[in-house]
Order: C-alpha cells, then structure tokens, then sequence
C-alpha cells in the first residue's frame, strides 16, 4: 500500500486512458504527458499501461508499506526518498516505511510516478485514469488516500538511467493546418505561426487557454454544427485567442478548429506552465 501524506497542487491517478468510447460520449482522458507516463513504467518494469500517478507542480509526499521500486519521470524536480536524495528518470529502492517527496519542478509542470506492479485502483470503463471533465475514475488524490500496488509486472528493466533533454523555455509546436482553417482570414494561420502566445492561468487538463495574436474569421457571425474533437485541437472561439486540447478534453465542440498540434509534440503541450510562451510552426500533412 501507499499513503499519501500531501498531495501536493494535484495528484491524480492516469494510466493511457479509455480510447474507442468517443461515440459514447466518454473521451480518452489519461496521463496528459503519456511519453513520461509511459517511461516511468517501463523504468520499474511495468507494462505501459500500468496506472501511475500524475503530480501537477511537485509537493507530492508518499509513505510506503512495503519495499518497492519505483521511478520519477516528466517535469524535473527534486526527489528524496527517506533521509537520502535520488535520481529521476532512473529506478529507484524504496524501504518499507520511507516517504518519497517530489519538490518542485525547476522546468515544465507534471511529473509522474510509476511504482512496479502498478496502482491497483478500481477501472472505469476499462481503466483507472481520472477524468476531471466527464467526473470518471478515481477522485483527485487527497491526504490520508491508500492506494493499493498491484502485481501487473514485466522483466526488470536493463538500465539504470534513461536521459532525457531539457525542457525549452519556448517551445515551438509544431501543427497541421485543418480542418477547420479555411474557416478563417488569409492571415490567420501565418498570425498563429509568427507570433508568440503565452499560456494562461486558467489552463488545464482540458485545455491550455493562449492569449497573443488574435485570429480572425472570415465570417464572425457564422455558427458551426457540434463536430468532434481529438486531442491537440487548437480550437479557436470567438475572442479568436486559441484553446489547444489536453487529456480531458470534450468529444465535440461548436468553435472552428484552425489546426492540430503534431501528436509527436504533445508531450510538450502538458508541460506547458501558466506565463510560458510558446510557438507554432505549421507543418504539410
């Protein structure tokens, strides 16, 4: 078992979401950063799929029953486990009675928790993932939570460390133009690649809110019909700052959509901080 001492900001429970229940109304949700998620899991021997824990913005205090091994990947914070200090992105022993404590991330925003076996919570729809939007899964992790250690495990892993570069301090996204871009004026798309937007603090798991170079419709006053949405959509509403699409975003939307972040980069959008600035770069399908 693990017991969280202090959740921090926010700690959830994701794993690599519910896919194929979109007709359902149920969107995917999972670890906004599933590349970090992911290798957190393969660093202690787990299947990818295996659930772990998101923290937002470090602060995370967890006290172990048992000997585990775990590892910390995603946004770069200091980890200490007991009285001794450790190393992300790598496995690490933890003793039976020790508390693992994440500080706070020098760079990007979420860090993730993988433990061998993985969190044995119960699954929604096929998976333990939190999805703050629809309100499924597991309850955001609150102090004095006990959270089970499954026993889901593959071969140790062979390495001790697995690099990983920097975060920039401002990254360029790159995007797919669509489908939605003729929707707007001529110099839209050239706006949303030639200038800078800086993210908001109403930012979230649903989506990162930008504020920069404002984008321009051909016809303001035209409504589009409800169309679905998928992840890494930069909707566009008529204030005409975007609203590119995280984890928890919703199936549909009624905003004209002017393109989609590269599925490859989208493990830099969830790390996006609220008062960074970013890029975009469009790119030909």
């Amino acid at each position: 078992m693990i017991t969280i001492v202090n959740p921090g900001p926010q700690a959830l429970v994701q794993d690599l979401g519910r896919p194929g229940l979109a007709t359902l109304g149920v969107g995917r949700s999972g670890a906004a950063d599933r590349r970090s998620l992911a290798l957190a899991n393969r660093l202690v021997g787990n299947p990818e799929t295996n659930a772990g824990i998101e923290i937002t913005f470090g602060g995370l205090v967890a006290r172990f029953a048992e000997a585990a091994l775990v590892a910390v990947t995603g946004a770069p914070c200091p980890v200490e486990v007991g009285t001794r200090a450790a190393d992300m992105y790598g496995p690490i022993r933890v003793r039976a009675g020790d508390e693992l404590k994440l500080g706070r991330p020098s760079a990007g925003l979420r860090s993730y928790l993988a433990v061998r076996g993985g969190i044995e919570v119960p699954k929604v729809l096929g998976s333990r993932a939190t999805d703050l939007l629809a309100g499924l899964g597991p309850e955001p992790l609150a102090a004095e939570a006990v959270l089970p250690i499954g026993v889901s495990t593959e071969d140790y892993p062979g390495v001790d460390l697995a690099p990983q570069a920097p975060y920039s301090d401002e990254p360029v996204l790159r995007v797919l133009p669509g489908p939605r871009a003729d929707w707007f004026t001529e110099d839209a798309l050239e706006s949303l690649c030639g200038g800078k937007y800086e993210v908001s603090t109403a930012s979230n798991r649903i989506g990162v809110r930008l504020t920069g170079p404002v984008l321009r419709r051909r016809e303001p006053d035209r409504e589009l019909p409800p169309e679905a949405m998928v992840l890494g959509a930069l909707q566009v509403p008529p204030s005409g700052q975007p609203i590119l699409f995280l984890a928890d975003h919703p199936v549909t939307g009624g905003y004209p959509v002017i393109g989609v972040v590269e599925p490859a980069d989208l493990h830099l959008a969830a790390q996006l901080r609220p008062g960074q600035r970013i890029r975009f770069r469009a790119v030909a399908p």
